[in-house]
């Protein structure tokens, strides 16, 4: 459906997942996903596909796989508690298996084959991320 590669893995829970090849996601926290999401709207850019996991209190943006092998991009990312899914990761979608709201959902559904640049929606996290405060959890051993 909308060119989303997605199969029934395993067959017996019924979970749907994707894997990361001809479509990436950038994971981030729900509040900056959020605040994204405004930008983009702000910027007139379109947003495509948004996931929310709410047990883990995340947003996926599914994305074209066009951000390059950088590191100092991963590392900026990172520092923002964003990850990003690419060529060999899974994506879980939404499914009619799983049990309530607690589990994923969609914020924007796919309607068509459009995948917004991760070079966009990155350009958004980083208009975001001076007003969003990641929060840095101590290691429960330290």
């Amino acid at each position: 459906m909308c060119d989303l590669p997605a199969n029934i893995d395993p067959p017996h829970l019924g979970r749907i997942v994707m894997h990361a090849d001809f479509v990436w996601a950038l994971v981030l926290p729900a509040p900056l996903g959020q605040a994204v999401k405004v930008e983009m709207q702000r910027r007139r850019a379109d947003i495509g596909p948004i996931l929310s996991h709410p047990r883990s209190g995340r947003w996926a943006y599914l994305v074209r796989p066009d951000l390059p092998d950088d590191v100092s991009l991963f590392a900026e990312m990172f520092r923002l508690n964003v990850s990003v899914v690419r060529a060999g990761g899974t994506i879980a979608l939404p499914s009619p298996a799983d049990r309530g709201a607690l589990f994923r959902r969609w914020v924007e559904p796919p309607r068509c084959t459009f995948r917004p640049s991760g070079l966009v929606v990155v350009d958004s996290i980083r208009a975001c991320s001076g007003q969003y405060r990641p929060v840095h959890r101590r290691a429960a051993n330290a």
